[in-house]
Formats: structure tokens, C-alpha cells, sequence
């Protein structure tokens, strides 16, 4: 039985290793295939002959490195046959969306839930998506900005024509000695709208039958300002009056009661008494001076 592992090895009695020469062979063109073992990343169907191949079934591929780049991640190119036709199927990574895509030789089956995966947005489609919605933003802003100051500039230049309008034709009035009129004019419409406005104070300041309302101080005012500009300054008048101080009452506060006074009874309202004392009627006095225990 031969070994499994041969440590040695037979050399013919003719062997001369002198004539072994290394040779090298054409480079090879294009990029690099390398062969490898995979299974099919999805299901498919193979266009050639309609042979179904499930998704995990094992090939010999040959591996093929492009020159396609997303972003920093470069795209590899798979080659498989048809397990019944041997057609050749190709697909390829797809970096973007973290799966594979078929190229040639098969079609990819329906499946629902890639279908919804690949309709929601992905962080670099919203991030393409925001920027192009701001450069929008800053197109219609720079136009309204434009705009604004168009609109700016056409005022300004009409206010600026009007001027000099006027300027021109004040200049040829007062070349043709047609500028003292223009002044005149000017000072009669002034005296005009002086006259309006002290009209209008003077209806403000007058009563609903006519009469002018006047202010408590106005005849002192008068007064003054006449003393005023003759040159003789009125003596100060004062306005305040003393009042008379209430005097306040303590009997309240000491505890004293006042009598409240008895009103007088009518002369004809009086009724005569049925008994009449013949005596006199004798005041006592009100206080008793020197008075003796031993006296009556």
C-alpha cells in the first residue's frame, strides 16, 4: 500500500536535472481571473434553456476584478455555467446597495421584499437629495435678491430724473426771469396753509354756539403778559384761599354725654295744671356755703 504522504520520490536511471529550464510564459492580458468556489447569491433563471437555479447552489467561478469603483470599494465580476446547458451566467457585486446584480446569461427571480427595499430612500440618495433642494433654495433666493435690487435701482433712477427734471426747469424760469413768480406762488400758497391751520385752531378752541371756550388762567395770563411787555413786572398773586380749620371735638374722646336740649313746648300746646300751689316756690341755691350740722 503506498503511502499517503511520499517522502521520497522516484528518479529515472536517464534524469539529468541540467536540462530542466526555467521558462516563463506570455503574461496574461486584461485583469486577473482567478478560479474560486461560491454559491449563487439569489435565484435565477437561466435564459438559454429556462433551467431554475436556487439561490445557494454551489459553483466553480472564475473571479474577475474590474476597473468599476464605488467610491473606494472596487466591483468584482462573477462567471458561472448553466447546470444543464452550460451557458455562461455572469453577475457582479453591487457595492451600493450591499447586494448582487445580474449581468448576462439569467434573469433574476421576483422578490417582494428586495422590491420594497430598493424603493426606500438610501443616506446617499437623501443626502444628494438635500443638497440639490438647497442648491434650488439658493437659485430662488440669489433671483429674489436680483429682483429686489433691480426694483431698487429703477427707483432710484426715476427719483434721480425727477430731479433734475426740476433742476432744468427752475434753471430756464430763471433764465427767462420767471423765478420771482415761482417764489411768489411758493409764498402764497405757505401764507395759504398758515391761514387753514389757525382757522381750524380756532374752531377746535369755540363752544357749540360760537363762543370761545377759554381756560381758567387765561385772564390772569392776559394780564400779566400785558404788565409783562410794558416793562413792568405785576406783583405775584396767590391763588390759595385759607380755609377755615374745623375744630375737632374731645368730648367724645373723654367720655363726657351731652345732653341732647329738650325742644320748647308751643303756648298752645300747654295744658293747665287741675292743682295750683298756694306757696311760693322756693329756688334752693345751688351750692351751700358755710353750711353747720347744728343750723336747720
Amino acid at each position: 500500500m503506498s503511502e499517503r504522504k511520499v517522502l521520497t520520490k522516484y528518479y529515472p536511471p536517464d534524469f539529468d536535472p541540467s536540462k530542466i529550464q526555467r521558462q516563463r510564459g506570455p503574461k496574461q492580458a486584461g485583469p486577473k481571473v482567478i478560479t474560486v468556489r461560491l454559491m449563487a447569491p439569489f435565484s435565477m433563471k437561466c435564459t438559454t434553456c429556462g433551467e431554475f437555479i436556487y439561490k445557494g447552489r454551489k459553483f466553480n467561478a472564475r473571479k474577475e476584478v474590474t476597473d468599476e469603483k464605488y467610491y473606494a470599494i472596487s466591483v468584482i465580476r462573477f462567471y458561472i455555467r448553466c447546470t444543464r446547458c452550460s451557458a455562461e451566467i455572469t453577475f457582479k457585486t453591487d457595492p451600493k446597495n450591499m447586494d448582487y446584480a445580474c449581468e448576462k446569461g439569467a434573469k433574476r427571480n421576483f422578490e417582494p421584499w428586495r422590491e420594497a427595499k430598493l424603493a426606500e430612500e438610501t443616506e446617499e440618495e437623501t443626502l444628494d437629495r438635500l443638497e440639490k433642494e438647497e442648491a434650488e433654495r439658493d437659485v430662488m433666493k440669489d433671483l429674489e435678491t436680483k429682483t429686489l435690487d433691480a426694483k431698487t435701482e429703477m427707483q432710484i433712477a426715476d427719483a434721480l430724473d425727477e430731479i433734475r427734471t426740476r433742476n432744468a426747469r427752475l434753471e430756464r424760469n430763471e433764465k427767462s426771469g420767471d423765478a420771482a413768480v415761482v417764489v411768489d406762488v411758493r409764498d402764497q400758497e405757505r401764507e395759504r396753509q398758515e391761514r387753514e391751520d389757525e382757522e381750524a385752531a380756532r374752531r377746535a378752541f369755540e363752544g357749540a354756539e360760537g363762543e370761545k371756550i377759554r381756560r381758567l388762567g387765561d385772564e390772569l395770563m392776559t394780564d400779566d403778559m400785558d404788565g409783562f411787555y410794558s416793562g413792568e413786572m405785576p406783583p405775584p398773586r396767590s391763588t390759595l384761599q385759607r380755609a377755615p380749620r374745623k375744630q375737632k371735638d374731645f368730648k367724645g374722646i373723654l367720655g363726657i354725654k351731652k345732653k341732647e336740649a329738650v325742644p320748647p313746648v308751643p303756648a298752645a300746646t300747654k295744658i293747665a295744671s287741675p292743682i295750683v300751689s298756694a306757696a311760693p316756690l322756693v329756688k334752693k341755691p345751688a351750692l351751700l356755703v358755710g353750711y353747720d350740722d347744728d343750723s336747720d
